[in-house]
């Protein structure tokens, strides 16, 4: 089976899976405990948020550990709207790209249904926000909190986060960057006020997220208050996985650069060869301005289902649709806003062991099973659709 869904969950990182083996030993304890036991693990997760601070840029004591990264997503922006309503000044105002991560637009619509204003700004045809419009937003009257992810998690393309943050710093408003597509992949942006990673994204165990606020930003708890990780997340840590999580990390950038160059040269295969080999195909995304491990194509009348059960008998694990609700059979909010094709698409994200054999494989089996499908729905094929 040749694995193509690694912007869903990465296999574990050899890093990763050393450190949960040593820390099941020695960082089961609880933390907030005096005796020997709950000190050593105090030391451990102290120590994990000084290594995931040197590699996000940031202070030890503005790093969290959460129970996911989408739990991490809803305190970033729940926790701003939070500090900054009051009985005073009334609700707030949120801004956010329209092709965020579902869980960013969920907290925006949790609080729109609290009262808070909310502004969803457009994308180009390539996915990638767009910076007038997004600025001129932020300078609506109490803006809270701007959302604009590092780098979209479907179709790859870079987000313009520089440009965005030097808006919000001249208007005063904190920048939420989700990078949870972009963790290990590439440096993080510079510019945020909070910033969040999902693990199991970048070589980690599923069920942790990293959250990280800025000192300077007004935040506050928006669950029940907690005595634990700074009273931000309440619950008993998984340090373990919280150690196995920042040991991948650390892994997946020191081998950035490589596996940068080695994954953009795969997905560019896809990306270059894939609508010459299949009539009616479309690549989406920035084809530099991008990600190396992700391409994301849609096929002309087809469903998307069933490109994904066929490629998966055929031995090729992808995903379709939208890439955070495909069991909920909805269309890709991203394509939708690129004004792409919704249906038919297919996403290949590769983790960093793939071998060109593989994509060598994929592309031969690809222009097969398209042609088969089109022919089990009666579809002739046509080249001059597009």
């Amino acid at each position: 089976m040749v694995y193509f869904d690694a912007a869903s969950a990465e296999p574990i990182a050899p890093a990763a899976k050393i450190a949960l083996r040593a820390a099941l030993e020695d960082g089961w304890a609880d933390p907030v405990r005096l005796h020997r036991e709950g000190r050593q693990a105090r030391l451990l997760i102290d120590q994990a948020r000084e290594r995931t601070a040197a590699l996000l840029g940031c202070r030890a004591d503005e790093v969290s550990f959460t129970g996911s990264g989408t739990q991490a997503v809803h305190l970033a922006v729940l926790g701003v709207v939070q500090a900054r309503r009051s009985p005073a000044r009334g609700q707030v105002h949120i801004v956010a790209s329209a092709v965020e991560h579902s869980s960013v637009l969920n907290a925006a619509a949790f609080a729109e249904d609290a009262g808070s204003a909310v502004t969803i700004t457009g994308v180009d045809s390539a996915g990638r926000a767009d910076v007038a419009a997004f600025v001129d937003a932020i300078g609506r009257d109490r803006t809270a909190i701007a959302c604009l992810q590092s780098a979209n998690h479907e179709v790859g393309t870079i987000q313009p986060v520089p440009e965005v943050a030097a808006a919000c710093q001249a208007a005063g408003v904190p920048l939420f960057v989700d990078a949870a597509a972009s963790a290990g992949r590439m440096p993080p942006p510079d510019g945020w006020s909070l910033l969040t990673a999902s693990a199991h994204k970048f070589g980690g165990p599923p069920g942790v997220g990293m959250l990280a606020v800025r000192k300077a930003v007004r935040w506050k708890p928006p669950l029940p208050a907690d005595n634990r990780e700074g009273r931000r997340v309440p619950g008993f840590p998984n340090l373990p996985a919280i150690l196995a999580a920042v040991a991948a990390l650390e892994e997946a950038h020191a081998d950035r650069q490589a596996a940068d160059s080695a994954l953009r040269a795969l997905t560019g295969q896809i990306r270059d060869r894939l609508p010459a080999l299949v009539p009616d195909c479309v690549v989406h995304g920035d084809p530099v301005d991008r990600l190396p491990h992700i391409v994301t194509f849609s096929v002309l009348y087809l469903d998307g289902e069933a490109l994904v059960i066929e490629l998966d008998r055929a031995g090729f694990a992808v995903s379709s649709g939208s890439a955070c609700a495909s069991d909920t059979e909805q269309p890709s909010h991203v394509l939708a806003a690129m004004g792409a094709l919704t249906h038919g698409n297919v996403r290949v994200s590769m983790p960093r062991n793939t071998t060109e054999q593989s994509v060598t494989e994929f592309l031969a089996a690809v222009p097969d099973i398209v042609s088969r499908l089109r022919g089990s729905v009666g579809h002739r094929e046509q080249s001059d659709i597009w």
